[in-house]
């Protein structure tokens, strides 16, 4: 594997961040990639560990010790073939994954596991660059057509899988733009926007086609679709947001970090906002309510915009510093992370509950918080007020939209509000309509979107023409 010792002599070295003073003054990406040289070094660390417990680790089963042998021996483009023959959208996942596969690392019970997902998003940069990337057109048409409703991770997944099968592929998205909450929701200092449009490009010459400003279940009927299409895969979003029922929630200032960070995303992209009421922080001090991504998006975002002050609190308990290895390894461990945003002057409070807002004027100006134990019981004499002008939601999704899949199909939910299919065949209780995503399992990472996707495609062409040659 690469060199032998590489792990030995080579100490682990990843990319770095321009300056928090440079970065929060521009919306655009501020990763500094490693040189070619550098990156072949960190490729070469890859252990010959036996198990490649990153294989598991990672939710599209990329091939990780195969793609690290391949750079640090010099062989990029047959690095790209491997990579995207697991993952269709590496530039993504290079960019906003959290890595599991990184805490799956062997090396990672030293702390200093390989630079996987910088080595994965130099591959797939300099295979653009290179000119390698290009549309795989179908060798035949096979005359059945899919519709894919949502163009998300999953939905441009499965889009691309079944469209190289030769399968005629129509993609339903309710905005004016494919992308989903890679688009909408994720801020583009963390991803540029043009990375989507030229992915999208591929698609479109492979023979995707795009309807947009279609929300189907309401200007178009979810049935119409099922019944002029000999396929239909739901992949829309986990969108219904976790609300916080407290007094004072009405109050004005008070909104769904949904209902922000699509604004910002918007402005930067030049489209129309078309909101009732500007959600700006600038000049304002802004609450953050949930520890996550989402809720680490709004700082960046609210930092950049000019906000007075940033404050992120969040229910659980501070988690440690460190993990126990013997426990987790090779899992996704529970520890203290923080991410470029909170570096960028956010303060940060942990077992915080927030029991009301007060205002003036109909509008916030005030959360009224007390601390809790590990059960999320108040302590008593442990009260205090934030100063808040801007308060931004970020608890998480409940469940995706689903009242037209239900009430014009009478597809089965799971008790959590999910759309109902097994991981296997993808298949809902609905005949030749199947299900995938966020819409299948809940609000989750873009590795498990694009592995849904991909999977769902195998099972929608195996259940079209009987057997497949798409990867599973």
């Amino acid at each position: 594997m690469g060199k032998v010792t590489g792990f030995l002599e080579i100490d682990r070295q990843d990319r770095r961040y321009a300056p928090a003073s440079d970065r929060i003054r521009h919306f655009k990406e501020f990763v500094i990639p490693l040189s070619e040289e550098a990156t072949k070094d960190q490729a070469a660390r890859c252990m010959n560990c036996g198990i490649p417990y990153c294989h598991n680790g990672c939710p599209v089963n990329n091939q990780i010790p195969d793609w690290n042998d391949l750079v640090y021996h010099g062989g990029w483009e047959e690095a790209s073939r491997n990579l995207h023959s697991t993952n269709n959208f590496p530039e993504f996942t290079g960019r906003v994954c959290p890595a599991p596969c990184e805490a799956s690392c062997t090396l990672n019970l030293t702390d200093t596991p390989v630079t996987i997902k910088s080595i994965e998003c130099a591959i797939v940069d300099r295979a653009w660059e290179e000119g390698w990337l290009v549309p795989e057109v179908a060798s035949h048409q096979t005359g059945k057509r899919i519709a894919i409703v949502g163009s998300g991770p999953a939905g441009l997944a499965a889009a691309q899988q079944l469209a190289r099968a030769g399968h005629e592929v129509h993609v339903y998205e309710k905005n004016g733009k494919a992308g989903g909450l890679l688009r909408y929701g994720i801020p583009d200092f963390k991803m540029e926007k043009p990375l989507i449009d030229r992915r999208l490009g591929q698609m479109e010459a492979e023979g995707v086609v795009f309807h947009y400003n279609v929300e189907v279940g309401k200007q178009m009927a979810l049935k119409e679709l099922v019944d002029s299409h000999d396929a239909v895969i739901l992949a829309g979003g986990s969108e219904k947001p976790r609300d916080l029922a407290v007094p004072g929630r009405d109050l004005k200032g008070v909104h769904f970090a949904m209902d922000f960070l699509p604004q910002q995303n918007r402005r930067v992209s030049h489209e129309p906002v078309n909101a009732n009421e500007p959600i700006v922080a600038q000049g304002k001090h802004v609450v953050v309510i949930g520890g996550g991504d989402t809720g680490s998006d709004c700082i960046g975002t609210s930092v950049r915009q000019g906000a007075l002050s940033v404050t992120q609190i969040e229910i659980m308990p501070q988690p440690p510093e460190k993990e126990n290895k013997a426990l987790t390894w090779p899992n996704w461990p529970l520890k203290m992370r923080t991410s470029s945003s909170q570096e960028e002057g956010a303060e940060r409070d942990f077992a915080v509950n927030t029991v009301s807002f007060t205002g003036e004027d109909g509008h916030v100006k005030e959360l009224n918080c007390v601390r809790v134990d590990e059960s999320f019981k108040p302590i008593a004499g442990t009260e205090f007020s934030l100063k808040a002008d801007l308060v931004l939601l970020a608890m998480g999704f409940v469940a995706p939209v689903t009242e037209a899949v239900v009430n014009e199909l009478g597809v089965k939910l799971d008790p959590r509000g999910n759309v109902a299919a097994d991981m296997v065949a993808y298949k809902t209780s609905a005949e030749k309509v199947f299900a995938c995503g966020d819409m299948r399992r809940g609000q989750s990472l873009v590795v498990w979107a694009i592995r849904e996707g991909r999977q769902t495609a195998h099972s929608v062409d195996k259940f079209l023409m009987g057997s497949t040659t798409l990867p599973r």
